[in-house]
């Protein structure tokens, strides 16, 4: 180890920590800062760091008392960790005292600060860095990040989804549902792809998983909502027939809105939303202006951006205002 404040690394962040048996402990400074600071050893870093940082994220400072970075990094790094508030917590490791863990990560100069999660070292930074820099790196570490990647890793997935590889996008979807089990769009997303392979009893099972809080969530609307006209669909004759009905009488109202229920259910929006919108051209009072009720169904399931909306809520209004 040297007290230069580059940083190499003989592997990844991911690289698999073993712990034999530890050193004989020497006592290491103490640091007055409750629960959130405290030293370690091999013997401890178990407990300390990998069990811990299941629970929140844990920062690992390598140091040593000959390292004069260390000694400008750690007042600064202890205190932008009590200024976080919880947000994460600080474990400092003298490697004189115990080298085998910054061994084992491929720590090769200090300072060295790493960061775990879920048992796991997911970041770091070497050197002594400016405040404004440790700071911005805890809060990173600190929730900031998990946002951001839970974000991500949702515009993946609709972009997995739209290049068709349901795969992908499933298991990213499952991804963000372990990071945030709660998270609306990743359980409508999951359910739509459950819904779409035909199991339907699957996906609202997910549905229920819902809290109360993201029931009312666009995606979650808009899943149930094509859930329910799938339902209604069910009970429809063959659409051939109603077809040949709505040919033979135009006037068959009926006939052509149910017809508009089958095509949707086949996945025929535009299709659909035309024989509804011929209904209120037709006869606005039909059923309560039930033909214009049953197309905003269509465009909350739809979704607000979906292109068969935005087309067929423009024809609506020109209907409506015309």
């Amino acid at each position: 180890m040297s007290d230069e404040t580059g940083f190499r690394t003989g592997g990844s962040y991911a690289t698999t920590i073993s712990y034999g048996a530890a050193p004989a402990d020497t006592a290491s400074p103490a640091t007055p800062a409750g629960d959130l600071i405290k030293d370690t050893t091999t013997a401890g870093f178990a407990a300390d760091v990998i069990q811990e940082s299941r629970n929140q994220p844990v920062l690992v400072d390598f140091w040593a008392p000959w390292c004069g970075p260390c000694k400008q990094l750690t007042p600064i790094l202890e205190k932008a960790v009590r200024d976080a508030a919880g947000k994460v917590k600080l474990v400092k490791m003298n490697i004189d005292d115990h080298p085998a863990i910054a061994g084992q990560l491929g720590i090769q100069s200090i300072p060295a600060v790493i960061a775990f999660r879920d048992g796991q070292p997911v970041d770091g930074f070497m050197g002594a860095i400016p405040e404004s820099q440790i700071r911005e790196f805890i809060g990173r570490i600190g929730g900031q990040d998990k946002t951001a990647g839970i974000a991500a890793a949702l515009e993946q997935a609709a972009a997995a989804r739209e290049a068709g590889d349901v795969q992908a996008a499933a298991s990213l979807y499952q991804a963000v549902l372990r990071e945030a089990p709660e998270n609306a769009d990743a359980i409508a997303g999951l359910a739509s792809l459950l819904f779409e392979a035909g199991d339907k009893a699957g996906a609202e099972q997910l549905l229920a998983r819902t809290p109360e809080a993201g029931q009312n969530a666009p995606a979650i609307a808009a899943l149930k909502a094509r859930i329910a006209l799938a339902e209604q669909a069910e009970a429809l004759g063959d659409p051939a027939e109603l077809e040949r009905r709505v040919t033979e009488n135009p006037k068959d109202h009926q006939a052509r809105f149910d017809l508009a229920m089958a095509l949707n259910a086949r996945g025929e929006r535009m299709k659909a939303a035309d024989h509804l919108l011929e209904i209120v051209k037709a006869d606005r009072g039909w059923k309560d202006d039930g033909a214009r009720t049953q197309l905003l169904q269509f465009f909350e399931a739809w979704g607000m951006t979906d292109e068969a909306t935005l087309s067929a809520r423009r024809k609506l209004s020109s209907l409506l205002f015309s």
